[in-house]
């Protein structure tokens, strides 16, 4: 991998170093080419501020459409709302994709360039408990948040709604202009993600969407990558993950109670529920933390020194005391510093418990022993490993622990993707950020996951990952938002984050 974050050459040493000899033979014609298309995108800029309300109101309107896939929530409905987005922002041929799970959406946009760039899109969202949040989370309201500006608030609002409709909204701006794209484009999209796209496969792999992914310089997925002090940060790439239920129950067991029982009962009854903790203890060294799963580090690939110049870099450039307040942290794992607690986020697979059910959990108590328990699990991965691979190693411990009985419910999951730095499309990405604003910041790997790996791995081994002036924050989580009109000149709003799209097109195009 490339040490440098350098874009590489710019348009502007282009021009300069091509000042000279015979490269003034053609300077006329292609003037007046590099006028027309700067004409062209000054049009399309132009006409931005002009849409921002309707580009606002779509928004709000997809907000209130939340499709969810573990709750089966709007299926089709989601599908076929996508697919209208999509026509009318100007693809065409536009269909949904069936699966064995939820339908993805696809389409083309042909412009007669000689460039083609896909895009990828989800148009789930993750759950929400409307009593958690501040504001509607289905209502999309605009809300003044201090020293920020006016925000967006709902799910979805920035994973990936937010993100997703100001880059159809540049699409709309070129439509509204009449000018053409300076690249043609390939939309695929689902509505798993949420649950870590168990069908996504079908989709990239279906005949209708496969072809014309083969000739794609890219996978672009639409992002909003400023953070509140302004500063960007690109991902070369992203871990992988595996999610999953273990499920301990009296059934299976073949102890404990088939139903729930008195607790009285814990004297002379074994409880499912101790047996799952048990279970869970072995997956972890005793610090709590570090995965005990046997054989789970054997395909690990170190960060190369190159990666780790990248870490060392972030770890200069953003304040330690900055993230620990945004996630409510006082200490890092084993009380590691800065540097070093960056080190294994971005290197080391994790065993994670997302949540444990079972008995009785509402108000006061029920003296029950209950016959069922069940852990809700996320492992996340880091090239080389893969999730099936993964997968066999968890099934594989726990049966050696003397704990086969537990079931093992993989709910989807995908490998570890990344990205070559020096590749063309990550270039434009890198270009397109220092020409807008400062120089980004290059990162090995985002510490979450995507299924990237659909386009990053065999056949296609193509470049992906995001892009996206603009911010946002709170996924997953309660009182989410996008920004819409920024106070701080330093960060884009819906405009700024629009524009960047437009940009990122011309210079893929390039």
């Amino acid at each position: 991998m490339a040490e440098s974050n350098d874009p590489g050459l710019s348009r502007r040493d282009f021009v300069q170093g091509a000042v000279s000899g015979a490269v003034l033979v053609a300077a006329p014609a292609a003037l007046a080419a590099g006028a027309g298309k700067n004409s062209d995108k000054a049009a399309v800029l132009a006409q931005v501020p002009k849409m921002h309300a309707e580009n606002v109101k779509r928004l709000q309107d997809w907000i209130a459409l939340p499709s969810i896939a573990a709750e089966n929530r709007n299926y089709p409905q989601g599908a076929e709302y996508m697919a209208k987005l999509a026509e009318q922002a100007g693809f065409t041929g536009v269909k949904l994709i069936p699966t064995s799970g939820k339908p993805g959406v696809f389409g083309r946009l042909d412009s007669g360039a000689k460039t083609t760039l896909a895009v990828y899109f989800m148009y789930d969202v993750k759950q929400f408990i409307p009593e958690e949040w501040s504001s509607p989370p289905l209502e999309g309201r605009l809300v003044e948040k201090a020293g920020l500006g006016t925000v967006c608030m709902g799910r979805g609002a920035v994973n990936q709604k937010g993100p997703q409709n100001s880059f159809l909204s540049a699409l709309l701006a070129f439509k509204a202009t009449g000018k053409k794209l300076p690249v043609n484009l390939v939309l695929v999209c689902e509505g798993e993600e949420e649950i870590a796209s168990p069908h996504f496969g079908e989709i990239v792999n279906s005949p209708e969407v496969f072809p014309h992914m083969k000739s794609c310089v890219g996978v672009m997925l639409p992002d909003a990558s400023q953070g509140l002090d302004g500063s960007v940060q690109v991902d070369a790439g992203a871990k992988g993950v595996v999610e999953l239920e273990l499920v301990s129950s009296g059934e299976k067991w073949g102890r404990g109670p088939k139903k729930d029982i008195h607790s009285s009962l814990e004297a002379q009854v074994d409880s499912p529920s101790w047996h799952l903790v048990q279970a869970l203890n072995t997956l972890v060294e005793k610090d709590g933390h570090t995965p005990a799963v046997e054989g789970f580090f054997d395909k690990v690939v170190p960060l190369s020194d190159a990666q780790k110049k990248m870490v060392e870099t972030y770890a200069t450039a953003v304040p330690e005391a900055t993230i620990k307040s945004e996630f409510g942290v006082e200490h890092w794992v084993h009380d590691l510093n800065w540097h070093d607690s960056l080190l294994r986020l971005f290197s080391q697979p994790t065993i994670n418990i997302e949540g444990l059910v079972g008995g009785y959990t509402g108000p006061g108590g029920k003296t029950v022993l209950p016959h069922r328990a069940v852990a809700k699990i996320d492992m996340r991965l880091v090239p080389d490993m893969t999730a099936a691979d993964t997968l066999a190693k968890l099934k594989a411990h726990l049966a050696k622990h003397g704990f086969a009985d537990i079931e093992v419910n993989m709910t989807g999951g995908y490998d570890p993707t990344q990205t070559d730095p020096d590749s063309k499309f990550f270039k434009a990405v890198l270009t397109t950020f220092a020409k807008l604003g400062p120089a980004p910041l290059v990162l090995p790997r985002s510490p979450g996951s995507w299924p990237g790996y659909r386009f990053t791995s065999a056949p296609l081994n193509l470049p992906a990952g995001g892009f996206g002036l603009g911010h946002g924050t709170g996924a997953h989580a309660p009182d989410e938002y996008y920004l819409i009109d920024s106070k701080n000149p330093a960060i884009k709003g819906i405009d700024g984050a629009v524009a960047s799209f437009v940009e990122f097109l011309y210079t893929v195009g390039e």
